[in-house]
């Protein structure tokens, strides 16, 4: 049966594709192989872990609607090649996957940062995944979703942020027992003001472990503030 006109104006106009976004703004990289970049921040709202230690919490609740054109838009006039798409946790909104492709396409390199609790395998080859693995000081070790292991690409990362002496030695097992720095660059990062970073590059040391030893550079230049 042939559509009529009174049909066509009865259609649902169908919804762009959009994201809740906290902030976009333009700040140097401050953690990961990528540090010093100028980079553009994508940081979505929404994250389904509480980790004790996580310093976004403002990125829990609010932000605003923004169609993937509209982001798209704001980091072209932001103006770096370098974007970092972070939360909260962006897998846990289903768009983040089509934003980080269109990014790539865009001619971006784009990197994501997420807890490890989620499944990584849709995420766009092009992206490097870093992917945290929570160690029991976070609090959410049993979130860890030990599957995306077997994903990783040598191009990916590989992060934990170490409370303590006992974060340390469990990481240290994990790096051994899923030859971690065989698949990619491992990172061991001390949580602020809960592990001296001065004793942690000591510890690396003595174990000649082959990992990346990194603060976070933005902490570093102008604190523990938004926008940075």
């Amino acid at each position: 049966m042939p559509e009529t006109a009174l049909d066509v104006e009865a259609a649902p106009v169908a919804q762009a594709a959009r994201l809740k976004i906290t902030e976009i703004f333009l700040s140097l990289q401050g953690e990961s192989s990528s540090v010093g970049w100028p980079t553009v921040f994508v940081r979505l709202t929404g994250c389904p872990l509480r980790c004790q230690y996580c310093d976004t919490t403002y990125s829990f609740y609010g932000g605003q609607w923004l169609t993937l054109d509209d982001i798209l838009a704001e980091v072209t006039r932001l103006g770096a090649r370098h974007v970092c798409v972070t939360g909260g946790e962006p897998l846990a909104q289903k768009n983040c996957l089509p934003l980080l492709a269109r990014l790539c396409d865009a001619g971006h390199r784009v990197s994501l940062e997420t807890s490890g609790a989620l499944d990584i395998g849709a995420v766009d080859a092009r992206v490097v995944r870093v992917v945290d693995i929570k160690t029991p000081g976070s609090g959410e070790v049993a979130r860890n979703r030990w599957e995306n292991i077997e994903l990783l690409q040598p191009h990916d990362e590989i992060k934990f942020v170490l409370c303590s002496r006992e974060d340390y030695d469990w990481a240290r097992e994990r790096v051994a027992e899923h030859r971690l720095a065989e698949r990619c660059a491992v990172l061991f990062s001390p949580s602020q003001d809960q592990l001296d970073a001065r004793a942690l590059a000591d510890w690396l040391i003595a174990d000649r472990l082959p990992v990346r030893f990194q603060m976070q550079l933005h902490k570093v230049l102008w604190g523990n503030v938004a926008g940075k």
